[in-house]
């Protein structure tokens, strides 16, 4: 289901709670709602949609993915950068990392890991800040 876009700041500055089976319908409204937004934007969080659950979901070149309870476990390579999102307006600036290794579930609750880096990476660092309750 598509879902509005939250905008309220109180709500995304609160921190997620971690995602469970029960929440997989999240994970398919967030996959709607991006690809409902495909054209103004690259990756969403749940809590962008209203649910303060730790779930994103992002464009990984061309195909978008779905990330439950997803984690940073390795970083390098600082850059600064500008980046907007559609729950705010106009843009802000961020700290990124090229390169970041992320362990996270997918819709079955396994965990998996791995590296992503560049444009990829910054798109689920951005997500990953909603999670932290991180407004850029």
């Amino acid at each position: 289901m598509i879902r509005d876009i939250c905008k309220d700041e109180a709500f995304l500055s609160q921190k997620a709670q971690p995602a469970t089976p029960d929440d997989l319908s999240v994970g398919q409204d967030l996959l709607d709602t991006l690809t409902h937004h495909k054209e103004e934007c690259v990756g969403m969080a749940a809590n962008m949609i209203g649910a303060n659950k730790r779930i994103i979901v992002f464009d990984n070149e061309g195909v978008y993915q779905v990330m439950y309870n997803p984690e940073i476990v390795k970083k390098s390579g600082p850059y600064e950068t500008e980046e907007g999102c559609l729950s705010l307006t106009g843009t802000r600036p961020a700290k990124r990392w090229k390169s970041i290794k992320v362990r996270w579930q997918n819709e079955k609750f396994q965990e998996r890991v791995k590296t992503f880096t560049g444009w990829t990476a910054q798109i689920i660092q951005h997500e990953l800040d909603h999670c932290q309750g991180i407004v850029i």
